[in-house]
């Protein structure tokens, strides 16, 4: 939301995110982006939420957000219960307790703008931030309607129903949300760009007849800032990348919300191995409500696996600066779950996908990303969620992205939108008008 006065220079921006990783880091960069046209940004959540989420930014100098106010809020206690590896469907309930436990942010977030109002300002206006595809939120709207598929869009068979995609509890969740979203949001902003999806960014814009939309992605860097190879601030995993060959390594990681069956794991492990490529491979379960927490799983790995796969592989078991390892020459693949933000920093680094989805948004983002951008390929179709993935299933995927002539076009593809990408942000590309749009409709 926006406080806004009558002078331009007398803005404040309030940031409320939903309290997970995928959230919180778009909105912060989103807070650092605004807070480069000099407006203040009031960022704000749970105590250990926004320790998250500054203890996990990555990829720009720390110096460029000292516009940007950080302000933690005390809830009750919630329940930050382990995720469940073997749960039949992999959306992470645990998180649940910590969703409900922003509720009681109401009062604080209404004092911090009440505060805010009394200097000089004479209005509040909200804006609705969408941290999902517009293609995903696009189709969900129709299928909700029971519209018919448009010419161009027909591609997409193999998406679960949007009644499949979250459990009852967060369904009741999004229903109270929904309450007030309609009554006053004065706009929708999208983490994406029509660089990638023109398509369902014109059909939402007239399904929303005069309601304004902005498209103001990729909100993470397009160059992250270099830590120096020296520095003791700089990850493990680059260090290691920095050893290899360029365009020789596979960064396999399944986002902060979901956790591998032990099966699973053993099965990526073999699938691996046997691909003979070289592997990042951040092996961790789904983040606790509270990540700060310290009881967590260690997943145990095939007898002497490491010590078999040392010499061209690394495990990495806790957080990982995904943006960097991608940005790094010597990446040239991504095994991802397609959750929203992963797929924009991917898209944004020019990094083939290999697709596995395991819940919510991310079936119809691996759409998006393998049938409508064609710049990776699916590792298991949707219609074949309940069986195991294989190790043949991942030796396939890894060695068909790394290693044929499907591969080669798929990275030529990917790197043909990271470019166009890029050059929409510049001064005078369509993202830069996009944004320079929405804070100008802020400001007056």
């Amino acid at each position: 939301m926006a406080e806004k006065c009558t002078s331009n220079s007398s803005i404040y921006v309030v940031m409320v995110p939903l309290p997970a990783q995928g959230h919180l880091n778009q909105l912060l960069h989103l807070s650092r982006l605004v807070s480069s046209y000099n407006i203040p940004v009031h960022y704000v959540g749970t105590t250990a939420h926004i320790q998250q989420a500054k203890i996990r930014a990555h990829g720009f100098d720390p110096l460029t957000i000292t516009n940007i106010h950080f302000h933690e809020f005390q809830t009750p206690p919630f329940e930050t219960a382990l995720p469940n590896p073997n749960a039949s469907n992999k959306f992470p309930n645990h998180l649940m307790p910590s969703f409900y436990a922003t509720f009681h942010l109401h009062e604080p977030v209404c004092a911090l703008v009440r505060e805010l109002l009394s200097k000089n300002h004479k209005k509040v206006v909200c804006y609705s931030f969408n941290s999902t595809s517009t293609f995903m939120t696009n189709s969900f709207l129709w299928e909700f309607k029971g519209k018919p598929l448009l010419p161009g869009t027909e591609l997409y068979e193999d998406i679960p129903s949007i009644l499949d995609c979250f459990p009852t509890e967060f369904w009741e969740f999004l229903t109270i949300q929904e309450q007030f979203d309609g009554k006053i949001s004065c706009g929708e902003l999208y983490n994406s760009s029509r660089v990638i999806e023109s398509l369902y960014l014109d059909l939402m814009a007239k399904e929303y007849d005069g309601l304004n939309q902005w498209a103001i992605g990729p909100f993470n860097p397009l160059e992250p800032n270099a830590t120096s190879k020296d520095s003791n601030k700089r990850h493990d995993s680059l260090h290691w990348l920095d050893k290899q060959e360029q365009n020789s390594v596979i960064f396999v990681s399944f986002g902060t919300t979901t956790s591998l069956s032990n099966e699973e794991v053993k099965e990526v492990a073999i699938g691996l191995e046997k691909s003979e490529q070289k592997f990042i491979w951040v092996l961790r379960d789904a983040d606790k409500g509270d990540v700060f927490t310290s009881e967590v799983r260690k997943v145990q790995l095939p007898k002497g696996y490491e010590e078999r796969i040392k010499e061209r592989g690394i495990i990495v078991r806790d957080w990982a600066p995904q943006l960097e390892i991608l940005a790094h020459s010597s990446t040239v693949g991504f095994m991802s779950h397609c959750g929203w933000k992963s797929c924009m920093e991917n898209m944004s680094m020019g990094v083939p996908i290999a697709a596995w989805p395991m819940h919510s948004d991310q079936p119809r983002n691996s759409q998006l990303v393998t049938n409508y951008l064609k710049i990776g390929l699916i590792v298991r179709p949707w219609t074949r969620q309940d069986e195991l993935v294989t190790s043949e299933m991942i030796e396939n995927a890894v060695k068909t992205l790394m290693d044929s002539t499907d591969g080669d076009e798929m990275r030529k593809r990917a790197a043909d939108l990271s470019n166009a990408i890029k050059k929409s942000v510049k001064n005078d590309g369509i993202n830069r008008a996009e944004m320079d749009s929405f804070i100008a409709h802020i400001s007056h």
